[in-house]
């Protein structure tokens, strides 16, 4: 496993359109790798979730942890069937640090996606999770948090007030 580096605000290939990842590619070892390596960059940020493009790669791969007893979750080709109920949330991303801002995300999701071992699997998250599955699949489309923020809530937050 290896730490990616992660694109930051600013730089092209977060605005752009990820692409499906081949069914038969899914147990290769370039993404079983990929996966791997996206998982362990997430953790080391501290992260909750990281698309593939936020480490340079146009796939379709989500990762995500809320510390549950199910995680981490990787998500490929997702594909947001349902979604119910809304609240406002709080956003950060590690393509903008210490940058966040309130966004309105719904509070129950349901996924349609491939596992790891190209299972197609469902999968209803809320609350967090559900929050996650939207932020990242976003990713996988060109948006980002900042797009959606609502106006006059994002803020900078200097690394020094963190400790």
């Amino acid at each position: 496993m290896a730490l990616r580096q992660i694109r930051e605000e600013g730089e092209e290939i977060l605005r752009k359109r990820s692409r499906e990842v081949a069914i038969d590619e899914i147990t290769g070892e370039k993404i079983q790798q990929l996966i791997d390596d996206m998982i362990e960059t997430m953790h080391h940020y501290n992260g909750v979730g990281l698309a593939a493009v936020q480490v340079g790669i146009l796939k379709q791969i989500i990762v995500i942890d809320v510390e549950d007893e199910k995680g981490p979750y990787v998500l490929i080709n997702p594909k947001i069937l349902k979604t119910k109920g809304e609240k406002e949330c709080e956003e950060g991303c590690l393509s903008f640090p210490n940058k966040f801002g309130k966004v309105i995300r719904p509070t129950e999701v349901v996924v349609e996606f491939y596992d790891r071992n190209a299972k197609k699997v469902k999968l209803k998250g809320k609350d967090l999770l559900a929050q996650a599955i939207c932020h990242e699949s976003d990713h996988l489309n060109g948006i980002l948090f900042v797009d959606l923020a609502l106006p006059g809530t994002i803020e900078y937050i200097s690394p020094e007030n963190n400790s």
